[in-house]
């Protein structure tokens, strides 16, 4: 317990601010978690919403940026250890990260995550296309871990699990969200020379990455986007198995995010892989109703 709790409630609200305003998605999970619980996953939030916000920072060059994340994580160290800081995002998590013994190492993690879409190495020759791609899915799914895993294995430590096959499952539920997230914002990506679909799939298909780039993507690459889904699909099934492993006042919190990123998955697979005439979503109505169903479970 902090030395200073008026501090702490303030510092708390902040994060909480920042979640609510930022979240999207995540926010309507968060509210059906116990009070403590939710401040600690909000705190949590905060911290990796400001290593986003550094590493996506297109006024820094990425050097500079990977010089900031630096010290962003060695500031959560100094703090960790007992230093004071004026900074609330840094103070509301050093105390989460105690009450809820989340190992330092997870949220140094979360911050090398975000530096993995930070430019490395020499830019590309002008025009060229992609950017960045990964091989094959073992890099993807290296990707998919730092990125989304991490936070999944941050979230099981403050929803608490005693089981430890919750670490395993935890990780591959986030590896579906995160796939979810690539075939959403296939066009987004794209237009930043950004393909996170494995070069391996694209020979799968005979496909040309080219065609990301041009106006033959929606036609050209719904196989590669099937294959994708259904690879994200067959991952939705580890978040079945990890629900009933973690304690039963944060069940209806992981039950309502599962549900929103699912759907959003079935939606993707509705609309017959189009993700290229508009961004795939669901409504606020569509994910209040989600979250009523999660207050449902948390009543019952």
């Amino acid at each position: 317990m902090s030395e200073h709790p008026l501090q702490l409630r303030a510092a708390y609200s902040v994060c909480r601010h920042i979640a609510r305003s930022a979240a999207k998605n995540f926010y309507y999970g968060f509210l059906v978690l116990p009070s403590d619980k939710r401040n600690a996953i909000s705190a949590v939030y905060a911290f990796m919403r400001r290593a986003d916000d550094i590493s996506d920072d297109p006024l820094l060059p990425p050097q500079q940026r990977r010089e900031k994340l630096d010290e962003w994580v060695n500031a959560l160290r100094r703090v960790a250890a007992g230093e004071r800081t004026d900074d609330p995002v840094l103070f509301a998590l050093a105390d989460s990260q105690k009450c809820y013994n989340i190992p330092l190492d997870l949220l140094e993690k979360l911050v090398q995550g975000t530096a993995m879409d930070v430019p490395c190495g020499k830019p590309a020759p002008d025009g060229a296309f992609p950017q960045l791609q990964y091989e094959t899915f073992e890099q993807l799914y290296g990707y998919c871990y730092h990125v989304a895993s991490v936070v999944g294995l941050v979230c099981i430590h403050i929803f608490g699990y005693r089981d430890p096959r919750a670490e395993k499952l935890a990780e591959q539920t986030g590896v579906a969200f995160q796939l979810t997230n690539i075939l959403r914002d296939v066009r987004e990506d794209a237009q930043l020379g950004r393909v996170y679909l494995p070069r391996e799939d694209f020979a799968r298909f005979g496909l040309d990455v080219r065609a990301m780039a041009n106006g033959s993507a929606p036609e050209a690459l719904r196989p590669i986007l099937e294959f994708e889904a259904l690879r994200a699909r067959a991952f939705y099934r580890a978040a079945d198995d990890l629900l009933p492993l973690i304690d039963e006042d944060s069940r209806p919190a992981l039950w309502t995010l599962v549900e929103i990123y699912r759907r959003l998955l079935e939606r993707i697979i509705a609309r017959n892989y189009d993700v290229f005439s508009e961004k795939v979503s669901l409504s606020t109505a569509e994910k209040l109703s989600v979250l009523g169903k999660g207050f449902w479970r948390r009543l019952t």
